[in-house]
């Protein structure tokens, strides 16, 4: 921990901003990576291809029960909204469907446009202490004496790169973290809206008694 504290007191004060920024970073970075990864996530195809097999048995139940088995994944509940309202108009069914998204969506995404502004924050705190550093060597340069006017020069370039390093060093990862979750966000919401429309269908036709393994196919 030594090289921090050597790097804070280098660095002046926009040290501190920019070590709040890279916890707050962190934090939401390791809270989204857990519910996007580990709570909403799920395999969607194969899910989707059990939850088909059941439709097409007419076992709506065990449909139910086998989303009840996954309650914090994203997929499971949207199409929990509408197994649970099988037997209804398919108006019924598409808006409560639509209603689900709708709640989804907004969780998967919480937080995660944070990232990015932090990131700019980062980055623009970095370049206000690389101005300060400069600004003290210039002042060193125009009025220190000659004895301490290389140590005041030094001492400026000094704060000037620390503070650059340092918020460049917090806003790449933060930019990294940020991209790695959008792409996973993107691709749970891709997997519900596909899945959705195709339960949607599939439940269109058990309802009008013309579900078989053509409409399964094209579902």
């Amino acid at each position: 921990m030594n090289w921090l504290v050597d790097a804070m007191q280098k660095g002046g004060p926009f040290m501190w901003p920019l070590l709040g920024i890279a916890v707050f970073a962190l934090a939401i970075s390791a809270e989204r990576f857990y519910y996007i990864l580990f709570r909403a996530n799920i395999n969607g195809t194969a899910f989707f291809a059990q939850i088909q097999k059941l439709i097409m048995a007419n076992n709506i139940d065990r449909a139910i029960k086998l989303c009840n088995a996954e309650p914090n994944a994203a997929l499971p509940r949207v199409l929990k909204s509408g197994l649970t309202r099988a037997n209804r108009s398919d108006t019924e069914i598409q808006n409560a469907v639509e209603e689900a998204v709708l709640e989804v969506f907004p969780q998967l995404s919480k937080r995660t446009g944070y990232l990015a502004m932090l990131a700019n924050v980062a980055t623009l705190t970095g370049l206000l202490g690389t101005i300060q550093g400069l600004i003290l060597a210039f002042e060193a340069v125009a009025h220190a004496s000659a004895e301490t006017k290389g140590t005041l020069l030094a001492a400026g370039i000094s704060t000037a790169m620390f503070t650059t390093m340092s918020g460049l060093i917090v806003a790449i990862p933060t930019l990294l973290f940020s991209s790695v979750i959008v792409d996973r966000t993107t691709k749970i919401m891709d997997d519900v809206d596909q899945y959705a429309l195709k339960t949607v269908n599939l439940l269109a036709a058990r309802r009008r008694g013309t579900l078989d393994q053509k409409d399964a196919a094209g579902a």
